[in-house]
Parts: C-alpha cells; structure tokens; sequence
C-alpha cells in the first residue's frame, strides 16, 4: 500500500514536469500571443499546483506513518545486528543448518526493507529534482516578463532540496541505507566483542 502512495507522489510530480515543459515548449513561445500568454501563464499555475499537492500529500503521508517508521527503523537496526550475530555464531561453532537458515532469512528480509523505504525515498526526491531541472532546461527566459516571474519563483523554490525524513531520524536516500547498514555493522561488532 504505501508502494502506492510513493508511486501516486512520483507521477505527480512528473505530471508537474510535463506540464511545465509543454507550456514552455518552443512551439508554443514562437507564437506567443496574448491568448497563448494567458494559456502559458494557466499551465505554469496548474504545474505550480499540482507540484505543491505532491509536497503535501508526501508530508501527509509521512506524518500518518511517523511514528512506525520510527519503531521500524530501530527495530531493523536491532533485528540486523541481532541475526548477523547469531548467523555468526552458527558459522562460528557449528549448529543447525535450519536456524542459520532462519536467522539470515530474517538479516535478509531486514535489509531488503531498509533498502525498499530508503530507496522510495530517494525515488520521490529524485522526481521532485527532476521538476526544477526540467524548469531550468525550458526556454523560459523567452517568456513574457509576467511569466518568467512566475518561473523564476519555481527555480527559487528549487534552490531548497525537498527530502523525506523517515521517522524524524534520518532523511530517506541510499547514503542513509548505507549508514543503516553500517550502524547494524557496527553494533554486531560491539555485540560480538562483549561475547569474547
């Protein structure tokens, strides 16, 4: 379900990347007249529109599921370092090849899970990029003066990165994948060094 939510964000804001650029087309700024002015100037609103829809739905979204991801990012980092430990230990010293297999299962399925909400986070702040770098590549300085304000309000916009901040602890990317995994890593080894 919140695989949806991420791809509903996603096409949202590419809906706004669409929009942006076939108002600011070359077509449309060659004969740009005081119809097509208006008309240009109604598209960049709509994308303006839908873009900021997008920004509230993401926070939205993350404030009805806050307080789990909270619990799920500090239950995964224990649950890792845990299942690397006795994975660990049961190559170590020998034992069932069962419960090796159940604890990698279970190291396994907690980072496949880091990586997928880590990864749907990167995801929506790659298409919230992809909005202003569409913006900044239109011919927009080819625009009427009343709509390269508006333009230049987006790139303005733009200038401040829109990232997801997963339970209230750390911003959704792929480095904060890698420094889950690292922090996992690292209470194994601590783990590991009381055990000895």
């Amino acid at each position: 379900m919140i695989i949806t939510y991420v791809v509903h964000v996603c096409g949202m804001f590419r809906i706004a990347s669409y929009r942006i650029q076939r108002a600011l087309s070359s077509d449309v700024l060659r004969k740009i007249g005081p119809k097509e002015g208006i008309k240009i100037h109604k598209e960049i609103i709509y994308a303006v529109d839908i873009h900021r829809k997008a920004m509230k739905y993401c926070e939205l979204l993350l404030s009805s599921f806050e307080g789990m991801n909270m619990f799920l990012i500090v239950f995964g980092v224990l649950s890792l370092s845990l299942n690397l430990f006795r994975v660990f230990q049961i190559m170590s010293f020998g034992g069932d090849i069962d419960e090796f297999c159940m604890h990698f299962t279970y190291a396994f399925i907690d980072i496949v899970y880091m990586f997928l909400a880590n990864y749907a986070a990167q995801e929506i702040t790659n298409h919230n990029d992809h909005v202003f770098v569409t913006t900044y590549h239109v011919q927009w300085y080819a625009a009427p003066l009343h709509i390269q304000r508006m333009i230049l309000f987006l790139l303005q916009r733009g200038t401040k990165t829109f990232t997801i901040t997963i339970g209230g602890l750390l911003i959704g990317s792929m480095e904060s994948f890698t420094s889950l995994i690292s922090v996992s890593l690292s209470y194994f080894t601590v783990i590991y060094s009381t055990q000895n």
